[in-house]
């Protein structure tokens, strides 16, 4: 009995924080492009372009938010994108309205995705691992939605390469997860290759705080 009403514990505490981050997310909607901008010109570079380019066939991009990639899209695609809280995508639409772009933009969860196995050519997420609860959960089921064969394509900021900065984002974290559950010390890149995914393209900015790369899903027997 003890064991049973402390999971149930558990699980009200996980539901209560995730309601709590849902908000947290929802009301930085309208300030996000703008808190971004800074973040884009000094750190990200290309990184947009560098990703999204690479993207064909019938793509998911996971945690669109606003929808900033969506400008760097190649023509052609089939895009569908899924993000957690509903004012970011109000917001992802509309700019996909004004970018003339046909995209089935949608409520969705990052660690549950409402799609069958090998749906996608191209899964894409930038910029989001680092505040999806369970990391390693969102990245299994990006794996499984992608095609055998298809291209994973992650863009991230990670834990650096520079000992002063690993220091500074320490203490970010401690900090920064409490508060809005976002980490600045994950690195996704080896639980991408201990999935048995190939890195075609890699590349680390700013003192390795950001980090971007393809990956190819292996081949089925």
């Amino acid at each position: 009995m003890a064991d049973s009403a402390a999971r149930e514990h558990g699980r009200a505490e996980e539901g209560g924080r995730e309601r709590r981050l849902r908000r947290y997310w929802d009301r930085q909607a309208d300030s996000y492009d703008r808190r971004m901008a800074f973040a884009e010109r000094r750190f990200f570079g290309d990184t947009r372009r560098w990703l999204c380019g690479q993207a064909a066939g019938d793509v998911l991009e996971v945690a669109a938010g606003t929808g900033l990639n969506l400008p760097h899209y190649p023509p052609g695609i089939r895009l569908t994108g899924v993000e957690w809280s509903d004012a970011m995508l109000v917001i992802a639409r509309r700019r996909a309205r004004a970018l003339g772009l046909v995209a089935d933009l949608r409520q969705g969860d990052a660690r549950a995705l409402e799609f069958p196995d090998a749906r996608f050519d191209t899964v894409v997420c930038t910029f989001s691992l680092c505040a999806i609860p369970d990391e390693e959960t969102a990245l299994a089921e990006m794996a499984r939605v992608l095609r055998s064969g298809g291209l994973l394509l992650l863009a991230d900021h990670v834990v650096s390469t520079s000992w002063p900065v690993r220091v500074l984002q320490t203490l970010a974290d401690a900090v920064s997860v409490p508060l809005q559950g976002e980490h600045y010390r994950r690195r996704p890149l080896p639980r991408v290759r201990a999935m048995g995914f190939g890195i075609e393209r890699h590349e680390r900015l700013t003192r390795g705080v950001i980090e971007r790369f393809a990956a190819r899903k292996p081949s089925a027997a």
